[in-house]
């Protein structure tokens, strides 16, 4: 009678052992997930800063070319209205070379 409540009480304490173990398993587990979780949302929040990041560069990249072109585009067309129906000539292009004749009118 005494070994049977001894086997008893061992295979008792042998579910609670296993019992934890595998409670111990799940809230590992658990816990895993929870940082891997928090890990992806990092990594994303880490990814739209660089993407704000660079698509902010890109864009001062493009408004300054932008505004480099309209000062170039500006400034040629004051150089052709300056120089419009001032410059005169003709051309003829010979066997071997082209000859240019021009006439350059100041008024």
């Amino acid at each position: 009678m005494v070994r049977r409540k001894l086997l008893h009480a061992a295979l008792r304490a042998w579910v609670i052992q296993c019992w934890w173990r595998s409670m111990q398993a799940k809230m590992l587990e658990q816990r895993r997930r929870l940082a891997l979780r928090l890990y992806t949302c990092q990594e994303w929040a880490v990814v739209k800063v660089q993407a704000q990041v660079r698509m902010w560069q890109a864009r001062r990249r493009f408004l300054q070319a932008r505004q480099a072109a309209c000062i170039i585009q500006s400034h040629w067309r004051w150089h052709a209205s300056q120089t419009r129906g001032l410059i005169q000539g003709r051309y003829e292009v010979k066997a071997s070379r082209l000859e240019l004749d021009i006439e350059i009118l100041m008024t």
